[in-house]
């Protein structure tokens, strides 16, 4: 059992309508022509116009076929008195054969209808040898060459729009996915941000209150209440500093002032003050020839690695001495070091999570730099006369052409 494709509901209503017409004009008695024999008869013409009716449910599930059928009919209309509706139908079925066809069937019928217009205009003229013969031609142009040419132009300007649909909807997939990365981006970023400004005085509370509470001794804990009250105060501060940038979606906030190489003393004093109940001592080296401007984004990323190293001895190092280096010129690269005891006895700690070095990570490749992090042998004195000690290096190339890591 074969099925039929299922006409569409406008196809419907158009087979119904020109049936209708056609019916109506048949009544009436108007007809195309006088026919010929054997069908010269009014009713000759009434087979035709139901046969490209039935064509018309055909003309978009398909469309070759209707054409094929309907080309025949017309055919067969023309030796009947005829009947104008039949025509206008099929000029439709040419029109929709173009449009709702494959691409291939819509060349092959433009050329077609082309080569009928000019075959009849040109065959006509030859036979008749009269000017008439020329609007035969033009009638057969208007049957077959204008819905065929209208067809192309439609289908054309169709798949143009599909097109810039297609581009637009491909454009707005890209737009959301270069929003999703840049959300990424700035979570990590304050991420970052957040963990660099907080984790160093969370952890100076969490070692000093460990202190306080393991020691009986008053000075000890009223030192140890001294250093938790400075941290707890200056990280409230930062928090609040944060929290209002968030907060703020005017856009007219001026930027907060980023750290600069120029506070890593101050920073190093507050890592001294806060790993004195833990036996560390922190001392700064700082050789960077100065004689020409350090690019913005290496010195806060440098600072930002320096406080983040600083954080990690004071919850993680053993007893000893914290080294901090710097070296290096502008147009060449900087490199910064920071080197403390590891193993060993230790004092009070602050547990970690591991996001410190890879935030660090994070920002030297941002700047195209070199990180590493890890225990290695040394020796002498400088770390309690251990032989392990834990090195943080990174090299930062000093060019201007990043953003800035924070």
């Amino acid at each position: 059992m074969v099925n039929l494709p299922r006409p569409h509901r406008d196809d419907v209503f158009i087979a119904a309508a020109g049936l209708a017409g056609g019916l109506l004009l048949w009544s009436l008695g108007l007809h195309t022509n006088d026919g010929l024999r054997p069908f010269a008869v009014p009713e000759a013409a009434l087979a035709p116009l139901v046969v490209v009716s039935g064509t018309e449910l055909l003309r978009r599930s398909a469309p070759r076929a209707a054409l094929l059928v309907g080309t025949l009919a017309v055919l067969v209309d023309l030796m009947t008195p005829g009947n104008i509706v039949t025509l206008l139908m099929f000029t439709d079925i040419v029109y929709a054969s173009v449009v709702y066809g494959t691409p291939a069937s819509a060349r092959r019928i433009h050329y077609w209808s082309t080569l009928v217009t000019v075959g009849a205009t040109i065959g006509f003229l030859a036979w008749l040898r009269k000017p008439e013969a020329l609007q035969i031609g033009l009638l057969v142009g208007l049957v077959t060459f204008a819905p065929a040419i209208t067809g192309v132009l439609v289908r054309d300007h169709r798949q143009a729009a599909d097109t810039a649909r297609l581009r637009a909807e491909q454009t707005a997939l890209l737009a959301e996915m270069d929003r999703a990365q840049a959300v990424v981006a700035e979570r990590a970023r304050m991420a970052r941000e957040l963990h660099d400004m907080v984790a160093n005085h969370l952890s100076a509370i969490a070692i000093h209150s460990t202190a306080a509470l393991s020691l009986d001794d008053d000075v000890t804990t009223r030192k140890a209440l001294t250093v938790i009250r400075e941290n707890s105060v200056a990280g409230l501060s930062e928090m609040r500093r944060l929290i209002g940038l968030l907060r703020d979606s005017s856009g007219d906030a001026a930027p907060a002032a980023a750290p600069t190489l120029d506070g890593l003393g101050a920073l190093v004093a507050q890592a001294r003050t806060n790993g004195e109940a833990s036996g560390l001592r922190f001392t700064l080296d700082d050789a960077l020839d100065r004689q020409h401007p350090i690019p913005a984004p290496v010195a806060l990323a440098a600072y930002r690695i320096v406080q983040e190293s600083l954080t990690n001895t004071l919850k993680h190092a053993a007893a000893g001495d914290v080294a901090v280096h710097l070296s290096g010129a502008a147009g060449d690269a900087m490199t910064v070091t920071v080197t403390s005891s590891y193993g060993g006895e230790r004092g009070p700690r602050a547990p970690g999570s591991g996001t410190g070095l890879v935030g660090m990570r994070e920002r030297v490749a941002l700047l195209g730099g070199v990180f590493e992090a890890g225990p290695e042998t040394g020796s002498g004195p400088d770390h309690g006369g251990r032989g392990e000690i834990w090195r943080v290096r990174a090299v930062l190339p000093m060019v201007d052409d990043k953003e800035p890591s924070a």
